[in-house]
């Protein structure tokens, strides 16, 4: 039996959380232990500069500064820095719905770019929602907006759900 990864400060910090604590500990309890340090949040958030700032039933919010290290080739953020906050947001929703026991996937997802993402912008917002939890099916939608609200990309996301032993074998 795997145990938590120390974090005695409760500092944040990133890694991968043992999956037989999650199959134990249920999504809900294992989001909550990433935003308060108990558990480690993932290393790809740290690359792309953005963070886990709310976690309810059903409800994940990430925040994030792209910085010119995210820059595409015609100097502005590359799509994929909006992808993978949007894709964690809204796989991160469904999970938080997992009940112990449980895993999940993501299947696919599609994201529309409303609005450029330019460096220098202030703080940016990702909120993410389930829109459907089903016994081995759930969908979720997320929003990316800016500090005054202006919506920069939108998506969804439909996640598998199964027994997470067939992750641990």
């Amino acid at each position: 039996m795997s145990e938590a990864p120390e974090n005695p400060a409760g500092q944040r910090f990133t890694g991968v959380v043992p999956l037989d604590l999650v199959a134990r500990e249920g999504g809900l309890s294992v989001m909550q232990g990433m935003l308060d340090g108990r558990l480690p949040g993932a290393a790809m958030a740290k690359t792309l500069n953005f963070r886990l700032t709310r976690v309810e039933e059903g409800l994940i919010v990430f925040s994030g500064i792209p910085t010119t290290d995210h820059l595409n080739p015609l100097g502005t953020i590359h799509g994929g820095w909006a992808a993978t906050i949007m894709d964690s947001a809204l796989a991160c929703a469904v999970m938080t719905t997992l009940v112990p026991g449980e895993g999940y996937t993501t299947v696919e997802f599609k994201l529309n770019l409303t609005r450029p993402i330019l460096p220098g912008m202030e703080e940016l917002y990702c909120e993410g929602r389930v829109v459907h939890r089903g016994r081995t099916i759930a969908t979720s939608e997320a929003f990316l907006r800016d500090a005054s609200g202006k919506l920069l990309a939108h998506g969804t996301e439909t996640c598998a759900i199964f027994p997470i032993e067939k992750l641990m074998r």
